[in-house]
């Protein structure tokens, strides 16, 4: 795990809850604004914020808390234009997917009318394509994910 000084705040709440994550080199502002500009929608303040102490957040066996911005622009396009996925899933247009449970379910923002309007974090289960919300926020999302009161 990379030692940082100064004030992190998203780091820091990790690291109040356990030592096993990886941090990457922050994002920069400029990548960020490309990303939104990729997917055509505006990334909530939380997740800017993180991304930008950190380039992704990782747990043991690559688990992703919080993915790359590639990461996060690349599985949003694939399920988005995958001809497969609109066959077998209700469309992934209200969602923006930033992190995953290691079992095949992933994280995600809700999309309104192609706006995020709501900090609301929700599970996307794979296996029935059922969306279930599972915190009020990317920080408890963080918080309940680590605590293992998230279970998927």
């Amino acid at each position: 795990m990379k030692q940082h000084q100064g004030s992190f705040k998203w780091i820091s709440l990790v690291e109040q809850h356990t030592d096993d994550f990886e941090f990457s080199e922050p994002a920069t502002l400029s990548e960020i604004v490309e990303a939104e500009k990729e997917l055509d929608l505006i990334f909530p303040t939380a997740l800017k914020e993180c991304l930008l102490e950190s380039n992704g957040v990782f747990g043991e066996y690559g688990l992703g808390l919080v993915w790359t911005l590639r990461a996060i622009t690349e599985t949003n396009t694939e399920f988005r234009q995958n001809n497969d996925f609109s066959e077998l899933y209700m469309p992934f247009d209200s969602l923006l997917f930033f992190g995953d449970a290691g079992n095949g379910d992933q994280f995600a923002f809700p999309i309104q009318a192609g706006v995020i309007r709501r900090d609301d974090v929700f599970v996307w289960n794979h296996e029935d394509d059922s969306r279930s919300w599972v915190a009020p926020s990317l920080e408890k999302y963080i918080e309940w994910q680590l605590n293992g009161k998230i279970c998927t």
